[in-house]
């Protein structure tokens, strides 16, 4: 799979853009500020169907326009794919698929598998659990469009359950109505659980396969979930805490509780690890996502590097240079200050590349 050209118009800062794109290695170059991250979150949006850096869609329309388009045009198995997506402000999205717009945007998760890997990504270190519990179910539902229809039935259970719990609380009455929802949130919770373990365990191997390539062996780095399903029968937590609950006004355990604990030799790697380990950890994290995701969805995905290589010593980011090489990665977009530093990365590299260049949201292709 591969995107073959993609249009813009008012995405960001970027007033209108048409680009066809290489099917190797596509270079954005430019100083900080100049629209290289925009496109690559456009590129992120014909996947997700949302930006990458900023949930408020209607955020993502360029100042002082009423609208945005952004459309791609795919090679998917051998066949053509046309993907639309519009914004007008104060009205609905659309979303298309080959000019047939979707009914539900879930149904498009998962068609062109993608990962990112980006400065931002530091919040799945530093930020709370919320962070990494999307971060797993984001990966899982490119390929299981059933896990993400469980994960939302999840949050409308918990979200009445808590509305349930502070009706109690003011009024005195309807515990027994509890029971309802929490047959649901066992039934759902329980299988939301065992793939997310799963994933985990099968991340895992890949995972440290990556980290010790990329810091040369030199850091033992850990992933384990955490989760209430690991304490036992879920339906006796649920009733051992109903009272906390009501006292509280919502469901304290559960999934969504759900979090991921990072160690870098048996230390949190959020305490002790410098920005070079952190973002070693992330690098190889997203890696093992991408092999994860091209073994389940039997498409390699589309791989987007923001800014990879700052923050990473000469050691370290030699290392991702070769893995970017290999021809296990399909199409890649990079994007970059310096273009010195690209035309080195592309004379190790043998693959189709383009570099573009990009001033205040106009881009321009190298010959």
């Amino acid at each position: 799979m591969h995107l073959k050209h993609i249009n813009l118009v008012n995405f960001k800062n970027i007033s209108q853009a048409s680009l066809d794109l290489s099917p190797g290695i596509n270079c954005f170059v430019g100083e900080n500020g100049s629209g290289k991250t925009n496109m690559l979150d456009a590129i992120y949006y014909l996947s997700f169907c949302k930006s990458y850096f900023n949930p408020v869609d209607s955020q993502n329309i360029k100042h002082d326009e009423a609208f945005f388009v952004i459309q791609g045009e795919y090679e998917l198995r051998g066949e053509k794919e046309e993907i639309y997506c519009g914004l007008k402000r104060n009205q609905k999205k659309q979303f298309k698929r080959n000019k047939k717009e979707y009914t539900k945007l879930s149904e498009h998760i998962g068609l062109l598998p993608l990962v990112i890997i980006s400065p931002s990504d530091e919040q799945l270190i530093t930020e709370g659990s919320e962070q990494r519990r999307k971060y797993i179910d984001s990966v899982i539902s490119q390929y299981d469009r059933v896990y993400l229809d469980r994960v939302i039935r999840y949050n409308r259970v918990i979200l009445q359950r808590n509305t349930l719990l502070k009706q109690i609380r003011e009024k005195g009455n309807g515990e027994s109505m509890l029971d309802v929802w929490d047959i649901q949130l066992n039934e759902l919770g329980r299988k939301i659980y065992e793939q997310r373990k799963d994933f985990i365990n099968e991340l895992e191997p890949v995972y440290n396969k990556f980290q010790n390539y990329i810091s040369g062996g030199k850091e033992s780095v850990t992933l384990k979930y955490r989760s209430h399903m690991n304490d036992g029968d879920y339906t006796e937590q649920l009733l051992g805490s109903r009272q906390k609950d009501i006292i509280l006004g919502y469901t304290t355990k559960g999934i969504h509780k759900d979090d991921i604990d990072m160690q870098i030799e048996g230390f949190p790697i959020k305490k002790v690890a410098s920005q070079g380990q952190k973002k070693t950890f992330l690098i190889a994290l997203k890696l093992a996502q991408f092999e994860f995701l091209a073994k389940h969805s039997g498409v390699k995905p589309v791989l987007l590097l923001d800014d990879i290589f700052d923050k990473l010593d000469d050691l370290r980011g030699g290392k991702l240079i070769d893995l970017v090489a290999e021809k296990h990665f399909k199409q890649i977009f990079i994007t970059d200050t310096r273009l010195e530093h690209l035309d080195n990365l592309l004379k190790r590299v043998d693959k189709d590349s383009k570099i573009i260049k990009v001033v205040k949201g106009e881009f321009t292709v190298f010959e």
